[in-house]
């Protein structure tokens, strides 16, 4: 008999709060979570989270002018959503739905399929009379292939086809249709690098007249770039997140705002970034010393407590779902205990939710 230690079978659980994927559920009644935008995008509530201190506040999201200093630098991720879901029908007659999540070239897209299992390499699905679908290939990721056929005015022009017949690709808690308004409001107003299938919802808020002020202020813009791809949002199956492997985001950090951003930090000023999207995109970019490297390319960082941020002293974001990445990326950032208190004083608080939501500002 081995005299070697072991923990009983019902031994408790030593990891500590925020370690598991289970720790990061929340209860959100159906009726907090926004179906559509508010107006003007900067009337939007804002939760100020001030980790120094612990402390709430609730202010306005047109406040940032008052709390954003001179000379910090604002971080924006100035991707564009396109028009990324068709809807058509299969050869049988029945629906199909092809979600378009990046180009591979003029014609070929990788692609998430519905029905899936009756979408075989060879089939074809009809956008409309000149734009048609076929499903090529399947990664390893399960994702597909797919090829776009257009003739007729479209001949040639593929991104002509999906901006005619394609539709904003709404998340799926949007339980709508997607309408008119969303062409535009579902982009931030910096937006114009098309690429994504879904915004930096963290964006939305801002407003040209708010953007203009900032810069009269003397807050500094710098631009970056991240395609949000749906692995951002993808479910987690997992309890323990180092098992989770986020699929790859394209992003970039220019040479001259790379110059820029340590410019800023090196007179001792700050950076404030907007959205998990631009903060993954910083810490990317930051290196161990804090300095800000030139990068293009893809990236799968998964910001999670313990990290620590190199690349953002503060964080204007929405409110994630439950047992998200999201939602961790904020934890790591903000802390475990304080941003569930957070979450749940804003649940509370009935503020808005998800993509149409309100905000927070994490100092």
């Amino acid at each position: 008999m081995s005299n070697s230690p072991s923990s009983p079978p019902d031994a408790p659980d030593t990891l500590p709060r925020g370690a598991r994927v289970s720790d990061y559920d929340y209860d959100l009644p159906e009726s907090r979570i926004a179906q559509h935008a508010v107006e003007p995008r900067d009337a939007s509530r804002l939760m100020v989270v001030d980790r120094a201190t612990g402390t709430l506040s609730h202010r306005t999201f047109r406040d940032v002018l008052d709390l954003i200093p001179a000379g910090d630098a604002l971080v924006l991720n100035t991707t564009r959503v396109f028009r990324a879901r068709l809807l058509g029908h299969r050869e049988s007659g029945g629906p199909a739905e092809i979600l378009l999540l990046r180009a591979i070239d003029a014609t070929h897209y990788e692609a998430m399929i519905h029905p899936g299992g009756k979408l075989r390499p060879g089939r074809v699905v009809t956008i409309a009379p000149d734009f048609k679908v076929e499903i090529v290939d399947t990664t390893p990721r399960r994702t597909r292939v797919v090829r776009l056929l257009t003739t007729g005015p479209y001949e040639g022009r593929a991104d002509l086809a999906i901006e005619q017949h394609g539709h904003i690709p709404l998340p799926p808690y949007i339980e709508r249709a997607d309408e008119a308004n969303d062409a535009s409001r579902y982009q931030t107003v910096y937006a114009n690098t098309a690429g994504s299938v879904a915004a930096p919802t963290a964006g939305l808020h801002f407003t040209d007249e708010l953007l203009a002020a900032l810069d009269a202020k003397g807050v500094e813009r710098v631009n970056v770039l991240l395609h949000v791809g749906p692995g951002t949002f993808r479910p987690i199956s997992v309890d323990d997140p180092a098992e989770h492997v986020m699929h790859e985001e394209w992003c970039e950090v220019t040479p001259e705002a790379a110059a820029q951003l340590n410019a800023v930090r090196a007179r001792g000023n700050k950076i404030w970034v907007v959205g998990t999207t631009g903060a993954r995109t910083m810490e990317t970019a930051t290196d161990a010393h804090g300095v800000v490297q030139a990068f293009r390319g893809e990236t799968n960082i998964f910001l999670r407590p313990p990290m620590t941020f190199r690349g953002v002293d503060h964080l204007i974001t929405n409110f994630h779902l439950p047992k998200s990445t999201l939602i961790m990326l904020v934890a790591a950032f903000a802390g475990y205990e304080l941003t569930m208190r957070a979450y749940e004083a804003a649940v509370e608080g009935e503020y808005r939710f998800y993509s149409y939501g309100d905000a927070m500002l994490a100092l």
